[in-house]
């Protein structure tokens, strides 16, 4: 997969802002001032630290497979009755001896 690379030229204001167009309205970019004097501009997103856990592994590969599974089967109805009794089935199971 090639990278296109289009050039542009921008004139900075006096007030100093460039106008990037209405493509990036909005957007969050990263800017990154280089050795050279050059100027790098890259659209990032910004994950809460919260929510970094579902990015790690083994988290990311279980939710890619929970959401391929829910692509490829449909909701039904659930019977919330029977899923009680079905936990409370499980919740009776002996634990063994008791000392």
């Amino acid at each position: 997969m090639g990278v296109a690379v289009v050039g542009e030229i921008k004139v900075v204001g006096k007030s100093g802002q460039i106008s990037l167009g209405k493509r990036y309205a909005g957007r969050r970019l990263e800017l990154q001032r280089l050795e050279d004097g050059s100027l790098l501009l890259r659209a990032v997103a910004i994950v809460p630290e919260s929510q970094l856990w579902t990015l790690q592994e083994p988290h990311r590969s279980r939710i890619a497979r929970g959401l391929a599974w829910a692509a490829d089967n449909e909701p039904s109805e659930s019977d919330p009755r029977s899923l009680a009794r079905r936990k409370a089935r499980v919740r009776r199971r002996p634990r063994g001896r008791r000392k």
